[in-house]
């Protein structure tokens, strides 16, 4: 591919789409944005903000927006960034316009709920002449579309397309790191959506900082298991998407999946929660996969079976968490 990307289409107008589109416009990028509800395309384009998704924050001009995806197709890049659960659609519907060899970057953090899958193997399965690529780490649109400085794992199994998007996507504020652990990539953004949820039901129970210490701590063993039986590489578990993404969304409630568990622990229920939402919340969709796989691998993932338990309903907050504490002793 050629060193020199100038043009970035995007796909999915939600708040993280929209801060990475400043990401891009901030490189010098001629950035195209697919919205797919047409309102906020007009929004965008007429009053450079997109006020359902990321208020408050002015936009580049310079971002188009559309409501065509095929509009998208003619850039050097594309960066997907729709839900992991809708990653099939958006990727069958591209596909007929894009090229051979044309980087599409998943920005989603997930596995496929109905295949099991990793989101790069959806890609290849639905747009095999695209290059799969990761973009992942611990990052708040917020704070990326204000330019506070931010740091992320870009992955590609060809490293020197991840190091050309490094190098277009890259910034003073905006720090990619290139890596060609694409499986690795993924696995930390995946589980730790789901241990997020966990330390937000901690918080909502008010059991104490202690405790979501211990469960971050035990969590992120969860996750090098999980990874390292996907053929992760450890240094990718411990970086950027994995260990730090981790410590970002289970110590803020201004992560979606934190928040959904602290209002669990308060006592909400799942349906009373997702109702009154506008963005979806990964972890619920992944906690199954998760622990449908690592049973299948024979993989120990008790924190991981408690979240499954709870938002499937089979368990009450109390129950899953008296089945934790009762766990057998055990050397670390």
């Amino acid at each position: 591919m050629s060193a020199c990307i100038n043009t970035i289409g995007i796909a999915g107008a939600g708040a993280w789409g929209t801060a990475l589109a400043t990401v891009a416009t901030r490189a010098g990028c001629q950035v195209t944005l697919w919205a797919h509800n047409p309102e906020v395309a007009d929004d965008i384009n007429t009053a450079h903000e997109n006020r359902n998704y990321l208020p408050g924050v002015d936009l580049n001009k310079a971002i188009k927006a559309t409501g065509t995806l095929a509009d998208i197709a003619d850039c050097e890049a594309v960066l997907v960034v729709t839900p992991a659960q809708t990653l099939r659609t958006i990727a069958t519907n591209l596909a007929p316009y894009v090229t051979q060899e044309l980087p599409v970057v998943i920005c989603s953090k997930g596995l496929e709920r109905d295949t099991n899958m990793a989101l790069s193997d959806v890609l290849e399965h639905t747009m095999p002449q695209a290059v799969p690529c990761i973009l992942s780490g611990p990052s708040f649109a917020a704070d990326v579309a204000r330019g506070l400085p931010t740091a992320v794992t870009l992955a590609s199994k060809n490293i020197k397309t991840a190091e050309a998007l490094v190098r277009t996507l890259g910034s003073s504020s905006f720090r990619p790191y290139a890596s060609d652990d694409l499986i690795g990539a993924q696995i930390g953004g995946a589980v730790k959506n789901v241990l997020a949820i966990a330390c937000g039901i901690v918080e909502g129970r008010s059991l104490g900082q202690s405790a979501r210490a211990a469960l971050t701590s035990r969590g992120f063993a969860e996750l090098v298991r999980f990874g390292l039986g996907h053929g992760a590489k450890i240094e990718t578990l411990s970086g950027l998407s994995g260990l730090g993404d981790l410590i970002l969304t289970c110590s803020s409630r201004m992560s979606r999946n934190m928040s959904l568990g602290y209002a669990l622990g308060e006592g909400s229920s799942l349906p009373q929660i997702l109702k009154i939402r506008k963005t979806v919340t990964e972890g619920v969709h992944t906690a199954s996969v998760v622990c449908e796989i690592a049973k299948q691998k024979g993989i120990e993932m008790p924190i991981c079976e408690a979240v499954r338990d709870i938002v499937e309903g089979s368990k009450t907050v109390d129950q899953a968490i008296e089945n934790l504490m009762a766990r057998p002793f055990r050397q670390e």
